[in-house]
């Protein structure tokens, strides 16, 4: 089996999570600059071997669009058009940030610790694959 890799896509820096080979266990893999995203995901699935990519669907708690959903087609957009051997499809990722603070309260984080946006972002990554392979089963 392949790996799936899911996306929080930020205005700024975008956390990164992948599945491990059997697709079973949700990992943080990294947090990377928006800007350069496009051509990390290229090399990375370069060389590992990735089934699809999940990313975030930015929605506000009312299920409206957020104001990041038009950066996040744009990137879907272009991932699709030229990398279509790798699919990417869209999942909620609404809450996903307050479980990540929820997350690392509970991991005995320190205050110091919790406001690393980098964490963040890739603790968002993970809970969306979390809940991706979640409804797969």
């Amino acid at each position: 089996m392949a790996r799936i890799l899911s996306i929080d896509y930020g205005k700024k820096r975008t956390g990164l999570a992948v599945t491990d080979p059997l697709q079973i266990i949700a990992n943080g893999l990294a947090t990377v600059s928006t800007s350069t995203l496009y051509d990390w995901l290229k090399d990375y699935v370069a060389r590992e071997n990735v089934e699809r990519i999940v990313i975030g669907e930015p929605r506000q708690t009312n299920g409206q669009p957020s104001e990041n959903l038009a950066r996040v087609q744009q990137f879907v957009n272009r991932w699709r058009k030229s990398m279509p051997q790798v699919p990417i499809e869209y999942f909620d990722e609404r809450f996903t940030s307050v479980l990540a603070h929820q997350a690392m309260l509970d991991g005995g984080l320190k205050k110091k610790d919790r406001q690393n946006k980098s964490l963040v972002d890739e603790i968002s990554a993970t809970i969306i694959l979390e809940d991706y392979l979640r409804s797969r089963r």
